[in-house]
């Protein structure tokens, strides 16, 4: 029976509290995208190689996230049942951003490639068990109306942590003297230094959210539940085998989102891995292979610059997505801003200069603020209640599986069918955004 008992709505505050942990997540998120590659190949790495190291993420990703959200469904602390994992999250995800750039000093025991690889596991795997509940919490707290306002103002804490994570090694070379270069194998020590401060960041803003966020209890959420028409829920499964049921239910909206989620974060992983490569090579002329030389110190430094602009480009256009949504459509919108992304990632080719770049990663900006929101709005409304956790960790599925594909044979296509030209993976990168936006268009929300 369907009743008056409805969420409360949230305060603008409320919501920033709730999600400022996530501001600290991207933060460390940002420091591993801009740099981790150019970590690795200063190991060792081939950049052939770049996607088969970073499968580590998306494959973390994919096993972590549905167990995490099935047993934060159904976890009850004095915490709550999403904030432990929150912060046990935050902690391991911190101690991966201490190690990660350090490897070196533990060469004794292992080559610093295998440790620059495992601290690369425990980040991922750290992040995914933060990052999964944190969605989680809007569902929870927010009415269905407020949804899309707190998924946006989520996206935004999320530019702002990216921007100032990707610039912050630039800033630190150019503009405080720390320096930027290093001998053969080290890793320079703006990067170093970087990687402490997402660590601090991080930690710092999440526990933040655990102190100023208050979760509702199973009781509340019920009730609430109720009083927005959805049926109670009868758990026939108990344990991990209800995630397969879970999973053969999901709602046909999400598995049309999957789709789109394929093309796009498809390109994301490409992105990711493959821009300091072709722009170092593309834009700055360094010779394949070279990974200690100024050229390519400034290249890298400029990848971490553009990483922030685009991250800083979503932060704002997201603040216009809940109107854009409004007025032309949930659907329309995202399509929209993926071929905004498409256009920003192709035009990197007929660039010619480090500046020119950053009218591309506008682009991209537009494109990464509709992906961490557009698809959760669309998704959240046809979720029960009691299932937010675990659906939102499955629809994650949607998520890795594309990067495990683009990390299997992503570095191979690079090899043998561009010719190990890096800068032809982000081009592949344009096109697969303007698939997902041609396939949002068929969603049935």
């Amino acid at each position: 029976m369907k009743t008056n008992y409805k969420k409360p709505a949230l305060s603008l505050g409320q919501i920033i509290n709730m999600s400022i942990g996530f501001l600290g997540i991207q933060f460390g998120f940002a420091l591993q995208n801009g740099n981790a590659s150019r970590i690795l190949q200063t190991f060792g790495a081939d950049v052939e190689h770049l996607s088969l190291f970073w499968l580590v993420a998306p494959i973390t990703g994919m096993l972590i996230q549905p167990i995490i959200g099935h047993y934060s469904d159904r976890t009850w602390t004095r915490l709550g049942r999403r904030r432990p994992y929150i912060l046990f999250g935050a902690l391991f995800t911190s101690i991966a951003l201490l190690f990660m750039p350090d490897a070196g000093i533990l060469a004794n025991f292992l080559p610093p490639i295998a440790i620059g690889a495992g601290m690369l596991m425990i980040m991922d795997a750290s992040i995914n068990i933060t990052m999964e509940p944190f969605r989680a919490l809007v569902g929870d707290k927010l009415r269905d109306e407020q949804r899309a306002t707190g998924f946006s103002v989520q996206t935004f804490l999320i530019g702002i942590g990216a921007v100032v994570g990707s610039w912050l090694p630039y800033v630190l070379a150019e503009y405080m003297g720390v320096s930027k270069t290093a001998p053969n194998g080290v890793v320079p020590d703006n990067v170093i230094y970087s990687f402490y401060t997402g660590a601090a960041i991080l930690l710092t803003t999440v526990i933040w959210t655990v102190v100023t966020t208050k979760e509702y209890s199973p009781k509340e959420l019920e009730a609430y539940a109720e009083a927005e028409g959805q049926q109670p829920e009868v758990e026939e499964k108990k344990g991990l085998l209800a995630i397969v049921d879970d999973f053969r239910l999901m709602p046909q909206a999400m598995k049309q989102l999957g789709l789109v989620q394929f093309f796009s974060w498809f390109a994301l992983f490409s992105m990711w891995v493959f821009t300091t490569p072709a722009i170092a090579v593309h834009i700055y002329g360094v010779v394949p292979g070279d990974s200690s030389s100024a050229a390519f110190a400034d290249a890298g430094n400029w990848v971490g610059i553009l990483f922030g602009i685009y991250n800083g480009t979503s932060a704002l256009y997201a603040l216009l997505l809940p109107r854009l949504a409004r007025q032309f459509g949930r659907k329309q919108t995202h399509a929209f801003s993926l071929i905004a992304g498409g256009v920003g990632l192709i035009s990197i080719y007929f660039m010619n200069s480090p500046t020119m770049l950053i009218w591309s990663m506008v682009g991209v900006g537009m494109a990464w603020g509709s992906i961490l929101s557009m698809p959760y709005a669309i998704l959240s409304g046809s979720l029960p209640a009691k299932k937010m956790g675990v659906y939102m960790g499955i629809f994650n599925f949607f998520i890795t599986f594309p990067q495990i594909v683009n990390g299997f044979f992503g570095g191979y296509i690079v090899k043998y069918a561009f010719g190990g030209q890096a800068i032809f993976a982000l081009v592949m990168a344009g096109v697969f955004m303007f698939l997902g936006a041609i396939s949002v268009l068929r969603v049935r929300e």
